[in-house]
């Protein structure tokens, strides 16, 4: 658990992670993906970028500053980038015509860091708290493990989970030692299996087993750490559109059990159904509360930001309320979002959170 001086202030405004990525940026990865250019050119190249998307939210006002995932392709795929085993596109889409993932076909074979070298740069272009956010081992198991591909490597999804736990939790060691302020567990996952219509289209089993896999997942990824840990549950979403459509009643018992401080959880979505769910947050952790709808052009108000908040501490103290969108708003490169909508909605973030503290003036 986190030592006194990494834990996270009452209206603290986080990012969830990804900004939209330039055209160039996105042409930097798309060519780093089919061969043309190596890893070493894409991050020389890719270096002169970040420190603009930091400098975004710093001047967004936003206190805990990502390097706005501009080096992946995907929350995802920044694991096959880093760990081999994985056959590139193999596996079938399974939210929609955009969205094909690796497939593992191998036993894992980390060959570098995941996310070190990139929150290395992030420390030393900012005087900002730091985010930096790591797939669930769990998620990677749903988007990873194909059965006709992966049976050959891991003959159970479990297996495949397990295999990746050790390497996100060295991971996050790796990111504490560094001093990094907050590492970010990305499990949307959790919240889609709660929907019926796509437990049905994955063909998962009981909610119940999955909840209990997940929760014992999460926890065995994180034992040990000392770093402010989050976890972020959202409905996923490609080109403004979510792909599942469930409020969190069925899981919002079980983050009770998961040893993280903060849920940076979707609530502005209309798919969320609402807010009364929080009546059963945990009492003991801290709610990062989507007041930011991503995939809604309309950028919100400062008061917008006010109310969703005022009505969020109707439910969780407001000592224990951060702030964040409901989601990042490009968590794949191919994700078709504007980034100067996003550095207004961040701006209205932050200035909500200024009107919440007492600050004077605010942004």
């Amino acid at each position: 658990m986190p030592s006194e001086s990494t834990l996270v202030e009452p209206f603290s405004t986080f990012v969830v992670g990804s900004l939209p990525r330039p055209q160039w940026v996105r042409d930097v990865i798309e060519e780093r993906k089919a061969g043309s250019i190596t890893y070493q050119q894409a991050d020389a190249d890719l270096d002169t970028a970040i420190p603009s998307a930091i400098r975004l939210q710093e001047r967004a006002g936003i206190d805990y500053v990502s390097d706005g995932e501009w080096r992946r392709e995907s929350y995802i795929k920044v694991f096959s980038e880093h760990v081999d085993g994985f056959s590139v596109d193999a596996s079938p889409q399974i939210l929609g015509s955009y969205l094909s993932d690796p497939a593992v076909t191998a036993p894992l074979n980390q060959h570098s860091d995941i996310s070190t070298d990139a929150a290395r740069f992030l420390q030393q272009a900012t005087e900002s708290q730091t985010i930096v956010s790591l797939p669930s081992p769990y998620i990677l198991g749903w988007r990873m493990w194909k059965e006709q591909f992966s049976r050959g490597a891991y003959p159970e999804r479990e297996e495949f989970i397990a295999a990746c736990i050790p390497i996100i939790r060295d991971e996050i060691s790796k990111l504490a030692a560094l001093g990094v302020s907050h590492v970010q567990l990305d499990e949307p996952w959790l919240l889609m299996m709660a929907d019926p219509a796509h437990r049905e289209r994955v063909g998962a089993g009981e909610l119940n087993e999955q909840i209990e896999l997940c929760v014992n997942t999460m926890n065995e990824t994180v034992a040990g750490a000392d770093i402010s840990l989050s976890m972020h549950l959202c409905h996923g979403h490609f080109d403004r559109e979510r792909a599942t459509d469930t409020g969190y009643e069925p899981i919002i018992e079980a983050l009770g059990n998961i040893n993280v401080d903060r849920f940076a959880m979707e609530f502005t979505a209309p798919q969320s159904h609402g807010i009364q769910s929080l009546e059963q947050f945990p009492k003991d952790k801290m709610l990062g509360l989507g007041v930011i709808d991503h995939c809604d052009p309309r950028v919100e108000t400062a008061d917008d930001i006010v109310g969703r908040a005022k009505a969020a501490i109707e439910y969780v103290d407001a000592d224990r309320l951060t702030l964040n969108p409901d989601c990042g708003f490009s968590p794949g490169a191919q994700n078709p979002m504007d980034l100067d909508e996003a550095y207004a909605k961040l701006r209205a973030l932050a200035a909500g959170a200024a009107i919440l503290r007492g600050d004077d003036g605010g942004i």
